[in-house]
């Protein structure tokens, strides 16, 4: 590539233009939307159009003379390549929660400088730690602007995809019911409003789906909750004549999206307003008169959400049940393909595998993009194989592919590595550690409440104990037919926060991984519920959880190193190929069950 003519560079000029003329000496531009969202519709990926870099987490800051991106571990490789000839410098950072941009603003900028950044798409306990950073050093914030529109030419336009609605059984509650829930917790607040922007907590609220949002059936608005009615500011014409009649029905107004702000700016001195800080934008709490009462919590929905019931739960298995079905299908067709000397790359396992995903009972579409990365492919986390850059799987190593699926019942996250040809005595040992480090974890009990985070170093202990670890969290909540990330469980070095306890009828993801730059990737992931369990001292010590593993795929034994396994952990994985076994074994026939069969045989 001619890095002359970077079309980056360019980009960087224009928007350096109106930061002269709006007085700015530098210009922050984080991963965000006016719903905080970690996945953009193209309108407001301005980070990626302005700095080149597609990874879906990241802060980019623009000065006069210079620029820098900031991410981390997981997407450091694939920064470095599309950053190039773009005059962005890549800072690493430990984390998504670090505020290394903050720093470097400071450092870079003389006492009296301006910082400007949209307040409709910082969040607000962000700006919060922003506007504190930034005062000390003595610099200005100013969030009144959006400088990218005037230097972004050609800017998508919002979704208008059509909005429906989740249906009974799928659904387990009615809307009315749900809304009557979150007007029960918004008075032990104390509050006699609720503003939520989150779209997967108002997808959850209001029985709604959409496709305003790659890969998550979410779609934009912002939901105004009150003592009587509530509204929902969406977009005109996404919501058919029939469904408004429905929801009128059941306690919500339907009005234009963009009056969310002036309806919060309406509110009177007697109102008390809820809001979750770190889920609403500076610019929309600015719209709040300063008369309203404004109470600061999480999302009642947040939780609500994250505790998935009884019947829930069992459509969540049913899903399981297809979504390994079709990836039973697939790798029987994918290894014969490969026996009978097909040439084969990265993007036929999505093409196939999303194929095989497409015929399922129930299925809606993918959770995310397929990761499929053999080799050293494998070893960027966040990786994803495009038509001008690809591997083709051939020769000696291991191929990683995480995927999943959305199905009308629950949504699926899976991420297996498969021997291909010879695997190396390395190979094995890598794969072994992170092998236990998933087993580790799906094995524990632990009494109900635990902050979340204070799990995490069970699944890295084996891998600790070797000197070796991995960048990125341990494990992530799922939605239900929802998005693929929730909260707010995180198994991750994330500092404990109250919010993070795990209770009952949480889904949650378990995925060690290890990294070697330039060689290969590893990772084991499978899905979890919370259940309670009866321990021997009958609850004397409290109420205790366990992991109901949801995951039903057959976890590759031919990369095992049988002397880094002890015998129990043995008889867990012969038990959980017997249930796979068992489970897959009616939905499948001919070579899909034969496979099946083949790969579940007890070590």
């Amino acid at each position: 590539m001619d890095t002359r003519v970077n079309p980056v560079r360019s980009r960087l000029e224009r928007v350096r233009q109106t930061m002269t003329e709006a007085g700015v000496q530098a210009l922050l531009v984080p991963s965000a939307d006016p719903h905080l969202s970690e996945y953009l519709p193209p309108r407001w990926a301005g980070r990626e159009w302005l700095s080149g870099f597609t990874g879906s987490m990241a802060t980019l800051v623009v000065t006069p003379t210079g620029a820098a991106l900031f991410a981390d571990s997981r997407y450091w490789e694939q920064a470095d390549r599309q950053l190039l000839g773009s005059g962005i410098d890549l800072v690493r950072i430990p984390s998504t929660a670090a505020s290394h941009h903050v720093d470097w603003i400071v450092d870079q900028l003389q006492p009296g400088a301006s910082v400007s950044v949209d307040a409709q798409v910082l969040g607000l306990a962000a700006a919060k730690q922003l506007a504190s950073a930034l005062d000390s050093a003595g610099l200005k914030l100013q969030t009144d602007r959006d400088l990218l529109e005037a230097a972004w030419p050609q800017r998508p336009a919002p979704p208008t995809a059509a909005i429906f609605a989740h249906h009974p059984p799928h659904a387990s509650a009615p809307r009315s019911q749900r809304l009557q829930q979150i007007r029960l917790a918004m008075a032990a607040q104390g509050a006699s409003h609720h503003f939520v922007s989150s779209v997967d907590d108002i997808a959850w609220i209001t029985n709604l789906r959409g496709a305003d949002v790659a890969y998550n059936p979410v779609f934009l608005a912002h939901l105004l909750v009150g003592p009587s009615r509530a509204t929902l500011f969406v977009g005109a014409g996404k919501v058919p004549a029939d469904l408004a009649q429905q929801l009128a029905a059941d306690g919500f107004d339907l009005a234009d999206y963009a009056q969310a702000g002036p309806a919060l700016a309406a509110l009177d001195s007697a109102s008390s307003l809820l809001v979750d800080p770190r889920r609403i934008t500076l610019g929309f709490r600015q719209q709040v008169p300063d008369g309203v009462k404004v109470v600061e919590a999480t999302n009642p929905s947040t939780l609500a959400k994250s505790r998935k019931g009884a019947v829930e739960a069992e459509f969540i298995r049913e899903a399981m049940a297809q979504d390994g079905a079709a990836m039973c299908a697939f790798y029987a067709g994918f290894e014969a393909a490969l026996a009978r000397g097909e040439r084969l790359s990265e993007l036929d396992v999505d093409e196939r595998l999303s194929a095989e995903r497409a015929k399922r009972p129930g299925f809606m579409g993918l959770s995310f993009s397929t990761i499929a990365g053999f080799n050293a492919n494998g070893a960027l986390p966040h990786y994803r194989a495009m038509p001008d850059a690809f591997a083709w799987i051939e020769g000696d190593g291991l191929l990683l592919i995480d995927s999943g699926g959305q199905y009308l019942g629950g949504t699926t996250d899976i991420t297996r590595v498969w021997p291909i040809g010879q695997v190396s005595t390395a190979q094995k040992r890598d794969y072994t550690l992170v092998l236990k480090g998933t087993l580790a974890l799906s094995r524990t009990r632990f009494p109900r409440a635990t902050l979340s985070p204070m799990l995490d170093a069970i699944a890295r202990a084996p891998l600790w104990q070797h000197g070796l670890d991995y960048g990125h969290g341990t494990g992530h909540g799922v939605g239900y037919f929802l998005n693929v990330h929730e909260g707010p469980q995180s198994l991750s070095k994330a500092q404990p926060e109250p919010q993070m306890a795990m209770e009952p009828g949480m889904v949650t993801s378990i995925e060690p991984g290890l990294y070697r730059p330039g060689q290969w990737g590893i990772r084991i992931e499978n899905l979890v519920l919370n259940r309670a369990v009866e321990t021997a001292e009958g609850g004397v010590f409290g109420d205790f959880l366990e992991f109901e593993t949801l995951t039903l795929c057959p976890i590759d034994t031919r990369c095992i190193d049988l002397a880094l396994m002890r015998a129990d952990e043995i008889d867990w994985l012969n038990g959980y190929h017997a249930g796979v076994r068992a489970r897959l074994a009616p939905l499948l026939s001919g070579d899909a069950l034969a496979w099946l069969n083949h790969r579940t045989q007890a070590l």
